[in-house]
């Protein structure tokens, strides 16, 4: 299993990274991709909203079950990755790069201080 060292990441199972300036890419891990099992959809309604960090900005849809996805720092949701529209199972092909789920301008980018690096986050798992 990979998880990029660049890479933050939240107890969970969302990865953040930096894009440029304030604005970072947000995902799910390929820990949780592969907990999940096919992806058939991913609902974000909160494009343009501020939300905190740990609350829900949307929902990922597996065949067999339906997960929360929790923003990892304070921020505005400023996009939405419209590949998933029709290529849910991006995600689980690929959680890094074209599974990215959203964009957003973090409020503070020190937030991510206090997220896991990924041996933490490897050890939190049992990696």
């Amino acid at each position: 299993m990979e998880f990029p060292s660049e890479l933050k990441y939240t107890k969970d199972h969302e990865w953040i990274k930096i894009e440029e300036g304030n604005v970072a890419k947000i995902g799910i891990t390929e820990f949780a991709q592969g907990e999940l099992g096919d992806i058939v959809f991913v609902e974000v309604e909160t494009v343009g909203e501020e939300l905190a960090a740990e609350e829900v900005f949307g929902t990922i849809e597996a065949v067999k079950t339906v997960s929360d996805l929790f923003l990892p720092a304070d921020g505005k949701i400023i996009e939405f990755n419209q590949l998933l529209e029709d290529e849910p199972e991006k995600i689980n092909e690929d959680p890094y790069e074209d599974g990215w789920i959203i964009k957003m301008e973090l409020k503070d980018v020190s937030d991510l201080d206090s997220l896991l690096d990924s041996e933490t986050y490897k050890k939190l798992i049992g990696q």
